[in-house]
């Protein structure tokens, strides 16, 4: 996948997507409503290591309260513009699943659009006629299943991604996301979690959001800003797997894990290594 002049080369080694999120009821409580305050954290993100900036209006925590396409456009908009201003090559994601949001962070300078409702067919065809990559990630209301978790995440997934590439999307800009926390129980994101070879088999690109989640906090009793250490377990794990896109709030500290674990896992190398 090629975007502002930079090839994303699936397998060869992990990439960091960074949360930006402009929300005032962001579960991580990292929210900035701020539009220099939201633009200057991308930045660092940027800085500390991050290869794509995922910039979202609207929070997706549990029990939100969805918000119209005016104040999502009011929130990204300003932040999209102002961080492409400061960064011109970053790569930078909107995360919003509305057709409209899509096209109008694509004009102020958006890449990609990251979806947390799968692959409505309106967003696909907005991301083909845009030439934007779309990453599709599966949610539902409430976590009953009538099969298995793993069963019904991985068929939801590759029916996203087919009518993905009807509609007129290369295989290669075509990211899933099992949706780690979206629809779900902690015991099914665990059994996701240990399962995530499935998700890698489909055959496309591969994004694993499991960053400060609350599944992490029930597992070691810890509040969402000292998730660290259980987000980079799954990161390590994750790229184990295969997954070739982890989506975090903190980048330096998962930056690390990916080197060590894509040096292992994929024998990747840092520039001017030695051995």
């Amino acid at each position: 996948m090629r975007l502002r002049g930079r090839s994303f080369v699936w397998g060869e080694r992990t990439y960091l997507m960074a949360i930006v999120n402009v929300t005032p009821d962001s579960f991580s409580g990292d929210g900035r409503t701020q539009i220099d305050a939201a633009i200057d954290y991308a930045v660092r993100q940027w800085n500390a290591g991050a290869d794509m900036l995922d910039i979202g209006g609207e929070s997706t925590r549990p029990g939100h309260e969805p918000i119209d396409e005016a104040t999502e456009l009011a929130r990204v908009v300003p932040v999209i513009t102002g961080v492409r201003g400061r960064l011109r090559d970053a790569v930078i994601s909107v995360d919003t699943y509305k057709p409209s949001v899509a096209r109008a962070a694509h004009a102020s300078g958006a890449d990609i659009v990251n979806s947390v409702w799968g692959a409505p067919d309106e967003l696909l065809v907005a991301a083909a006629e845009l030439g934007m990559p779309v990453s599709v990630m599966h949610n539902q209301q409430g976590t009953n299943y009538k099969e298995d978790v793993v069963d019904a995440v991985t068929g939801f997934l590759r029916d996203c991604a087919e009518r993905a590439l009807l509609a007129g999307i290369g295989p290669e800009r075509i990211m899933l996301d099992p949706g780690i926390g979206f629809g779900k129980s902690p015991n099914h994101n665990i059994r996701l979690l240990r399962s995530l070879d499935r998700i890698c088999e489909l055959g496309f690109p591969t994004l694993l959001g499991t960053s400060r989640k609350s599944t992490i906090g029930k597992l070691t009793g810890r509040e969402a800003h000292e998730r660290i250490y259980g987000t980079a377990a799954t990161t390590a794990l994750g790229i184990a797997a295969g997954i070739d896109i982890v989506r975090v709030h903190d980048v330096a500290q998962n930056r690390d894990v990916i080197s060590v674990s894509d040096a292992i896992v994929r024998d990747w190398r840092p520039r001017g290594w030695t051995g």
